[in-house]
């Protein structure tokens, strides 16, 4: 993996040696999942032990000059969602498809596929020093034919907490923005310690972390998201899969009997109806189903210390609401 090399523009050959070649974009990989949760689960399968991730504007005011003769494309919706909480958009000359239409900051800029369906095509005519990714199973070949244009390619792994932070100082430190990363990984850590302490002052609960309802994807032990729900105060039922994302049966949820469901599928049956179905889940009959937003709380993007608070106060709003119900009854 190369870090350093020339930010100047690539030499007249290079560009030749690019313009001509031709194709069509990445083929679409079709399965039983929402876009949204194939996002996630693709990045199960990394090669590498990074991440990548941000969160927030420069915390102190400052504004660092990224490195303005870079030329960067990203191929991920975490990895552009970095490269605007880092205040780099003057580098930014391609995306994704997910951001193109979820991120109005980046909306006009050229749009080069997605983690199931990179366009070389699109990405090579860009001219790019650098493309970031994540390094995924479905775009190894798409990286190694990058690596032949002479492209440098940023693996940026984003399924744990800890891929997460040193993803960001080394997105930051390679754009020019090491200042702004380190005050971004310090917010974080910071929410991180803050919201487990107030969650050490109350008893703990299981929980189980639902992605996608039909067919079952929960969050597993491999993912950040543990991380976040063991800040939280819940113990994750699922964390016995190594796996990040695993898919699992209904049988196995209703066993595993957790206190708490969070729910942050994109069904449009509420998760209180959906869920009312298992009354002997003790999250259904203690108010413990919990609706979370997925772009806010399930997407590895720059925001974590964000996704937390929200998952937080979700639960916190369950919790008044059911003590509420609850002694409306003995009165």
């Amino acid at each position: 993996m190369k870090f350093g090399g020339s930010a100047d523009a690539p030499p007249t050959s290079h560009r030749l040696q690019r313009s001509r070649w031709r194709s069509g974009p990445g083929r679409n990989i079709n399965c039983q999942m929402n876009h949204a949760t194939r996002l996630l689960l693709g990045t199960a399968l990394i090669a590498v032990c990074w991440a990548g991730v941000s969160t927030g504007s420069d915390l102190s005011g400052r504004s660092e000059p990224p490195a303005q003769t870079l030329r960067v494309v990203s191929m991920n919706p975490s990895l552009t969602r970095m490269l605007i909480a880092l205040e780099a958009l003057e580098v930014l000359v391609g995306i994704d498809e997910y951001s193109a239409t979820h991120e109005p900051a980046v909306a006009g800029l050229p749009r080069v596929g997605g983690l199931f369906n990179p366009s070389l095509e699109a990405v090579v005519a860009l001219e790019p020093d650098l493309v970031v990714v994540v390094p995924s199973v479905q775009q190894r070949d798409f990286r190694s034919r990058l690596r032949e244009f002479e492209v440098e390619v940023l693996e940026l792994a984003n399924l744990t907490l800890d891929q997460i932070l040193e993803s960001i100082q080394t997105l930051g430190d390679r754009i020019g923005r090491s200042q702004a990363a380190r005050e971004h990984v310090a917010a974080i850590r910071s929410t991180w310690i803050d919201v487990a302490r107030e969650a050490s002052l109350r008893p703990r609960r299981s929980a189980v972390l639902i992605l996608q309802r039909d067919p079952l994807y929960v969050v597993g032990g491999g993912s950040y998201l543990n991380a976040m729900l063991e800040a939280a105060g819940l113990d994750n039922e699922a964390a016995e899969y190594a796996e990040a994302y695993p898919r699992v049966s209904l049988e196995w949820l209703i066993a595993a009997g957790p206190q708490v469901i969070i729910d942050s599928s994109e069904d449009p049956v509420s998760a209180i109806e959906h869920w009312s179905r298992w009354a002997s889940i003790p999250a259904v009959t203690e108010g413990g189903v919990i609706a979370v937003p997925q772009g806010l709380v399930t997407l590895p993007g720059p925001y974590l210390d964000r996704s937390l608070r929200t998952m937080v106060a979700a639960i916190r709003s369950a919790d008044e609401v059911s003590n509420a119900a609850e002694g409306a009854e003995l009165r």
